[in-house]
């Protein structure tokens, strides 16, 4: 297994075990693909759930830029509400996993076709 291959099965695990889905293993592969060399980075591979400049990211970067939604408060409930599903107390958040979850939030599965 090549190691995109293992921090997918890793973000799978989180998933089901931290956050009671089943992955669609598709989607997840082309959203993490979707995340380029950041998860390779110890860093910039997981999200912090109580810094407002990264959350901010996540909301311009991700779900505006990307997934091409408008601005509002229902962008800060779902990022709050994926962060919540994770557990706050996890310490690592994934980025791939915390984007595949808004992805389904928003239902924009579509972006990844």
């Amino acid at each position: 297994m090549s190691k995109r291959d293992d921090l997918i099965a890793k973000y799978a695990d989180d998933l089901k075990n931290k956050c009671g889905m089943t992955p669609d293993m598709d989607l997840l592969t082309k959203v993490t693909i979707g995340c380029g060399p950041s998860i390779y980075n110890a860093d910039a591979a997981t999200v912090s759930g109580s810094d407002e400049a990264e959350l901010a990211t996540v909301k311009n970067n991700f779900l505006i830029k990307k997934l091409g939604l408008s601005d509002g408060p229902e962008l800060d409930s779902a990022i709050a509400s994926v962060i919540e599903t994770y557990g706050k107390s996890n310490r690592n958040k994934y980025r791939a996993v915390v984007y595949y979850m808004l992805t389904q939030h928003f239902k924009k599965e579509s972006v990844y076709n």
